[in-house]
């Protein structure tokens, strides 16, 4: 079942990630893979996260897809021109794979190739439409398709920018696009996220919270000076700070803002951030 099948049933959706290994060594990925089966709804699969090679999120959706989990495929405008894009989609659509969130990328300049030629042919806006066009059995340059995939298509959005106006904009552009859900960045303020649904509850489109585990107190003062659109408030801090076990109290924070928040959205994506096998407690915990 589909991401969008879940959203119609009325079903609060719950997903995770995995980010695919440097190399062709699968087992510990797909390890973490196996403990979220039957846990979450689906599982997305970075493309290449932090512009860092690694082996593909399409190969890996397939390995999931193999495995009875079902993936969602990251898609970024970065590394692939509109041919490539296409035609990747169009193979993942053979393979059975049916969520896509389509996303523009991170420059190269973060990753471990910071020399490599970035492609950006498109953004996200016109790679939700490519997905539109592919649905409707016709490829971006107008020529016929002989049969056409069918995807639930998702974006990002980021409730805690400012200005927000910009990201709401671009929140109806991508609707327009045709994208069937939304996943937030890292959300670590309820009052905030109320009012961000608030002001975005007329374009009627499923909204995934966004929840990053905390690892350790440099990770939140990290985000809070580099991540534009995150802030982990005062009181989350200190509480890391005065804690001896990180881990139990990152599960204790995830569970209590997903708690917090969950009535004010239609689902939540929970990003481990090397901290995988930890995601069925913080399930758990939340009550999901």
């Amino acid at each position: 079942m589909n991401l969008g099948e879940h959203f119609k049933s009325g079903k609060f959706v719950v997903s995770s990630e995995i980010g695919p290994p440097k190399g062709i060594n699968t087992e510990a990925m797909l390890a973490d893979a196996d403990l979220l089966k039957g846990k979450v709804d689906a599982v997305n699969v970075t493309d290449q996260q932090s512009s860092v090679m690694r082996l593909g999120s399409f190969v890996t959706c397939h390995l999931l897809k193999e495995r009875g989990i079902e993936p969602n495929f990251q898609v970024t405008c970065r590394d692939r021109n509109r041919i490539a894009l296409q035609s990747d989609l169009l193979s993942a659509a053979v393979l059975g794979i049916e969520n896509v969130l389509c996303l523009t990328g991170d420059y190269v300049s973060l990753g471990d190739h910071p020399e490599a030629k970035p492609v950006f042919d498109l953004d996200s806006v016109s790679l939700l439409q490519v997905v539109t066009a592919l649905q409707n059995g016709k490829d971006l340059s107008g020529s016929e398709l002989s049969g056409s995939p069918k995807f639930c298509a998702g974006a990002v959005v980021t409730p805690g920018a400012d200005p927000l106006e910009p990201q709401i904009i671009k929140m109806e552009k991508k609707v327009k696009a045709g994208a069937q859900f939304f996943q937030t960045q890292a959300v670590y303020e309820p009052d905030k996220f109320e009012k961000f649904m608030e002001q975005v509850r007329y374009l009627n489109v499923p909204v995934m919270l966004g929840v990053v585990m905390l690892k350790s107190v440099g990770m939140a003062r990290f985000m809070n000076k580099y991540v534009a659109g995150i802030h982990v408030p005062d009181n989350l801090i200190e509480e890391m700070e005065k804690t001896e076990n990180k881990a139990d109290k990152s599960i204790e924070i995830a569970a209590r803002l997903i708690k917090e928040m969950k009535p004010m959205c239609q689902g939540v994506h929970i990003m481990a951030i090397g901290w995988e096998k930890k995601v069925p407690a913080v399930i758990d915990a939340a009550g999901l």
